[in-house]
């Protein structure tokens, strides 16, 4: 018997419970493989696909697979671009036909809790394109808000912070503290209650793995 697979596929049937009656769209597979191909599958040859800061999305290689069919993909983590060129790709995020992004938490009662520096990954979470796919792992699941702000200021910012060498006061004490100065990361946080009336199609796809920050 595997405790955490069992214990990863408890957790996901009560949140997934509450994502549904939330309005969104929510599926859970134990394997990080088959949760690709139902991504992939949900994604029609043809549409346009922009793509927030996620370490999850990428460590899956959905980016590369997706740009290997021939999609147009919106990606500012390609190497090489400018300033100019990655602010570009984030504003063609917004009108993409597809959003797909990661998520930092999720609340037991299927609230999606994010904290952005620019804001460009939460905003197509809400209004823009047609269709949103999140993916997260089982880790990124939280009892409640409190609890969601904690994992984001005291795990995912510091680990981003350092992932990114950004100069925010996280990345070198471990935890949040008062960057009220230029290297502040948090400085938008989104809490979607339920699915937003202008995005029809938006899915979450939750995953019995410890993924990303």
């Amino acid at each position: 018997m595997n405790i955490y697979a069992t214990y990863a596929e408890q957790r996901a049937k009560k949140v997934l419970s509450a994502l549904q009656r939330n309005g969104f769209k929510a599926l859970y597979f134990a394997d990080k493989n088959d949760a690709v191909r139902e991504v992939l599958a949900q994604i029609p040859l043809g549409n346009t696909v922009g793509i927030g800061g996620s370490v999850t999305v990428r460590s899956l290689g959905i980016a590369d697979a997706l740009r290997k069919r021939g999609q147009t993909v919106f990606d500012h983590w390609i190497p090489g671009l400018t300033d100019e060129q990655r602010a570009e790709v984030r504003r063609a995020q917004l009108t993409a036909d597809i959003f797909l992004a990661g998520c930092n938490a999720i609340t037991l009662d299927g609230h999606l809790v994010n904290v952005d520096g620019i804001g460009n990954r939460v905003a197509p979470m809400i209004f823009g394109p047609r269709k949103v796919i999140l993916v997260a792992g089982i880790n990124k699941v939280v009892k409640d808000l409190s609890a969601a702000l904690d994992r984001i200021k005291n795990q995912a910012a510091p680990l981003n912070a350092v992932r990114l060498n950004y100069p925010s006061p996280c990345g070198k004490t471990g935890y949040c503290t008062d960057c009220a100065g230029p290297g502040r990361m948090c400085r938008v946080t989104s809490i979607i209650e339920a699915r937003p009336d202008g995005i029809l199609d938006y899915t979450i796809i939750l995953i019995g793995e410890n993924l990303g920050f």
